[in-house]
């Protein structure tokens, strides 16, 4: 498991994308690419759209408060752990599995909100991660050699901790 320490904050508080400032303004943006979402907002605004996402990680939780949950199509769901702050192998392992075998929701029991780093990191170059920027828009995030060389860069910033949850 890997724990983002309280001193690198900051750095995981940046839009890790493009921000922009309502959903609908993305939709040229993502329209016939693969798109993964990270946050439960973010994902009901896509499924509001008619937009099925390959991936959908949620928690239940918007800004850790419940959050009423749309009605999700049926298609396969894996469930994890993931403690707030972490990621965990766990999480990874699910994101592997989603991303090679989509549609997939994974309901996470603790916290999404660092998914993206290993989601941008796993998935196919080309496809498109998004999720909510809490009061400012959505973050889009164009995954290439870039994307993921900047993912894997704030991922070893975390610190290395045990698995056992």
């Amino acid at each position: 498991m890997r724990r983002l320490p309280p001193g690198l904050r900051h750095l995981f508080k940046r839009p890790f994308g493009r921000l922009y400032p309502d959903f609908a303004d993305i939709l040229p943006v993502i329209a016939g690419r693969t798109l993964y979402t990270v946050g439960d907002i973010v994902t009901a605004r896509a499924l509001s759209f008619g937009i099925i996402p390959s991936v959908m990680v949620v928690d239940g939780m918007t800004m850790r408060r419940p959050v009423k949950r749309p009605g999700y199509p049926p298609l396969t769901t894996l469930s994890v752990k993931n403690p707030a702050g972490t990621i965990t192998d766990t999480l990874i392992a699910a994101l592997e599995q989603a991303v090679a075998h989509p549609p997939v929701r994974v309901e996470v029991d603790g916290e999404e909100d660092l998914a993206v780093i290993p989601l941008v990191i796993v998935a196919p170059d080309g496809a498109m991660v998004i999720y909510g920027q809490p009061g400012e828009g959505v973050v889009v995030r164009e995954v290439d050699g870039r994307a993921k060389e900047a993912a894997q860069t704030l991922f070893a910033q975390l610190e290395v901790q045990d698995d056992s949850i």
